[in-house]
C-alpha cells in the first residue's frame, strides 16, 4: 500500500505539473474544484493523511484513480493541476470508499480529513458525480487493467501519467486547505450512502 500510494501522489504531481506550465489558467474553466492559491500541503502529504485517516480497502485507492482518469477524460476543461488536485483527490477517495466498502465514515469526517468543511466537501462530492456522469461501476476486468498500469508504472520508476486531457482550465474559490486544519476525530462507523 505505501507503494501504491507514493505511486498515485507522484503520477498526480506530474500531471498536476504539466498542466500548470501547458495549460494557460485563463483558459480554463469555472469549477468548485480550484482555489485561488495552491494548497500548501503537498500531494503526497495529501494522500498519506487520507490514507492514515479514511481506513478504507486499499482497492478503493485504484477505483479513485479509475474515477479521476474517467473525470478529466469526460471533463476536458478541468486539467489536474496544482489549484485543483487536493479537491479532486479527495472528492475522488470519498466517492469510491461510499461505492466499494460496506461501512465509512461520514462527510462530516473526510471534510476534516481533507480540511475543508461539510459543506464543501458535500458539493465537491455531488460535482465530482455529475462530472463522471455518474458512471462509478468498475468491472472486474476495468480494476485488473488499472492494476496492471499501475503495477508497471511502479516497476518503471514512476514515468508521467499518459492520459491527460486535451484542453485548459480555473475557477475562483478560495483555497481553504491547511495541513493544521486536517485534524480528524473519530466517528462511529454507519453504512454507506451515496450523498446525491
Amino acid at each position: 500500500m505505501p507503494n501504491l500510494i507514493n505511486l498515485l501522489a507522484s503520477l498526480l504531481q506530474r500531471v498536476a505539473e504539466s498542466n500548470d506550465l501547458n495549460r494557460p489558467l485563463h483558459t480554463q474553466k469555472q469549477s468548485i474544484f480550484y482555489g485561488l492559491i495552491r494548497p500548501n500541503i503537498s500531494i503526497q502529504n495529501y494522500l498519506e493523511r487520507i490514507f492514515r485517516y479514511a481506513i478504507c480497502s486499499p482497492s478503493c485507492y485504484v477505483v479513485a484513480y479509475v474515477y479521476l482518469d474517467r473525470f478529466v477524460k469526460k471533463q476536458p476543461y478541468l486539467p489536474i493541476n496544482s489549484f485543483n488536485v487536493h479537491r479532486l483527490l479527495v472528492s475522488s477517495v470519498l466517492v469510491s470508499i461510499k461505492f466499494m466498502d460496506d461501512i465509512c465514515y461520514d462527510n462530516a469526517y473526510y471534510a476534516r480529513v481533507g480540511g475543508i468543511s461539510t459543506a464543501e466537501i458535500n458539493l465537491l462530492e455531488v460535482d465530482f458525480l455529475f462530472g463522471l456522469g455518474f458512471e462509478l461501476n468498475v468491472t472486474p476486468d476495468t480494476f485488473c487493467d488499472y492494476c496492471t498500469y499501475l503495477q508497471t508504472e511502479m516497476m518503471m520508476g514512476f514515468p508521467p501519467l499518459c492520459s491527460s486531457p486535451p484542453f485548459p482550465t480555473v475557477g475562483t474559490d478560495q483555497c481553504s486547505i491547511k495541513e493544521e486544519d486536517c485534524q480528524p476525530q473519530h466517528h462511529h462507523h454507519h453504512h454507506s450512502q451515496l450523498a446525491v
